[in-house]
């Protein structure tokens, strides 16, 4: 039998060392490697983005006096501070840039770009400069180009952490309806953080976009009588979040996104009750965030309402905020999958 909990009376109080503990790779890519990647023989770029990860890993951890000391008497790192992996979607940017962070010593995080303006958010931007330049390595997954002022603000902590001598890994996040195969992200990239543009090494990875291959169906709802037969059969001997709709999106708010991680700590399954399309722009943002959290951990769901593929409007499927509704509805359909037919996304 399934122990029933809820998310809406949950309230996580998350400490600033809780907060940096959960900055590593998801168990999707816990124990990747680069020997585990498997580049595109047509696609030479790919393997030459693995040697070029493996040369940037050996300078990490090797700095020599960065800060204001090596401004003044011109010490500098020979090595680039950062590199940039710039590509479109599903050619193994997120396997490569864990591959670094696992085959480098620590301290040492590894975020979505969302994660750390979460982050900024949670402690304040100095508290968060002062908790991360101790680290030799931070990367960032899925570098946002559609929020200018997020962006801003990441370049600002990136400018910083490079000069307290922390080498920097990053991935590109190319709107879908960007041109240019994701080309574009590293010219948006560089004039953003001009400061540190000529830090970064920039290797693109060629492949294909899994714009090309277009959204996969949404499962079909279940019945709302069917779903405590289903959740009794999918998540038997499992702690199962069983939430309506509505009532979650309202908690959302009063949850800070930086705690989404631990709002869903210990949770084998979810059920949500009378899914409706996500009309607010700030409320689908949010529910975002816990989709990606949600996919993290593969937490499989069983929900009734309108399908997954409807969740957003069309407006904010074809709006500036595309790229993250597209991600979602890819993850949720994922984990909706799993949840109807115990197949693993």
């Amino acid at each position: 039998m399934a122990t029933v909990a809820h998310l809406t009376t949950r309230t996580p109080r998350v400490s600033v060392d809780e907060l940096l503990s959960g900055f590593h790779p998801s168990p999707r890519f816990g124990e990747v490697s680069f020997e585990s990647y498997r580049p595109d023989p047509a696609q030479p770029s790919q393997a030459a983005a693995v040697k070029a990860l493996q040369h940037f890993g050996t300078t990490v951890g090797t700095r020599k006096g960065g800060g204001l000391f090596s401004k003044l008497f011109g010490q500098k790192d020979s090595a680039r501070a950062g590199i940039y992996l710039d590509g479109g979607f599903g050619v193994g940017k997120t396997h490569l840039l864990a591959s670094l962070w696992h085959s480098v010593p620590g301290p040492k995080a590894f975020g979505t770009f969302v994660e750390y303006t979460n982050l900024v958010g949670a402690l304040s931007f100095r508290k968060t400069v002062e908790a991360l330049s101790g680290y030799r390595l931070v990367c960032i997954d899925e570098f946002e180009l559609d929020d200018p002022g997020d962006t801003v603000l990441m370049s600002r902590l990136m400018r910083e952490l490079a000069d307290a001598g922390v080498k920097l890994a990053a991935t590109s996040n190319t709107l879908p309806g960007a041109l240019g195969e994701g080309r574009f992200a590293a010219v948006d990239f560089q004039r953003e953080i001009q400061v540190l543009a000529d830090q970064f090494d920039v290797v693109r990875i060629d492949g294909e976009d899994y714009r090309h291959r277009g959204l996969p169906a949404a499962p079909l709802p279940l019945p709302p009588h069917e779903l405590d037969t289903r959740m009794k059969a999918e998540f038997d001997g499992g702690v199962v979040a069983v939430d309506d709709f509505a009532d979650l999106m309202k908690h959302l708010a009063g949850v800070h996104p930086s705690r989404y991680r631990q709002l869903i700590d210990g949770i084998d399954g979810i059920v949500w009750r009378d899914v409706h399309t996500i009309e607010e722009q700030s409320v689908a943002l949010r529910f975002v965030v816990l989709a990606d959290r949600l996919y993290d951990k593969d937490v499989p769901i069983l929900a009734s309402g309108v399908p997954f593929d409807r969740l957003f409007t069309s407006d904010m499927m074809a709006g500036g905020y595309m790229k993250k509704y597209f991600r979602a509805v890819s993850r949720l359909t994922a984990l909706a999958r799993e949840g109807q037919t115990h197949e693993p996304s």
